[in-house]
C-alpha cells in the first residue's frame, strides 16, 4: 500500500479566500504522487473549505505553468505554483491558484527545561 504524502496548500486566489474561510492554508494528503504519469493530484483535505456557499473536502491540483511537473515540490524552496480545482456537478472546475508544498509535521515532546 502506498503511503500518504502530506501536503500544504497556500491559497492566493481568490483574493477573499482567507476572509471567507478564516485561513489561507489547506492541509491534506494524496497517494497520486506514486504514479509518475499523473499530471494532476487529487488531495483529500484534513478540513474542508467553503466556496460560493458549497463545502468542499477535496481538491485537484495541477502545475500552474505549462511544461511543469508536480514532482518539483520536492525541490521547491518555498512552494510550487499550482492551479486548484473543486468538484461541481460531477466535474472539476479550476477556480483558485496557490502554492503547494510537502507538509513536515513536527511533534511537540513537551520536555521540561
Amino acid at each position: 500500500m502506498t503511503a500518504h504524502l502530506k501536503l500544504r496548500i497556500h491559497v492566493s486566489e481568490p483574493w477573499d479566500f482567507e476572509r471567507t474561510n478564516g485561513t489561507s492554508e489547506l492541509t491534506g494528503w494524496t497517494i497520486d504522487y506514486a504514479i509518475d504519469e499523473l499530471e494532476e493530484w487529487e488531495v483529500m483535505l484534513d478540513h474542508g473549505y467553503d466556496l460560493n456557499d458549497v463545502h468542499h473536502g477535496r481538491v485537484l491540483v495541477s502545475p500552474r505553468y505549462v511544461g511543469e511537473r508536480l514532482t518539483k515540490i520536492y525541490d521547491a524552496f518555498v512552494g510550487f505554483p499550482v492551479r486548484i480545482a473543486h468538484r461541481l456537478d460531477g466535474d472539476w472546475h479550476y477556480a483558485m491558484t496557490g502554492m503547494l508544498s510537502v507538509r513536515h509535521d513536527t511533534e511537540e515532546h513537551g520536555e521540561d527545561e
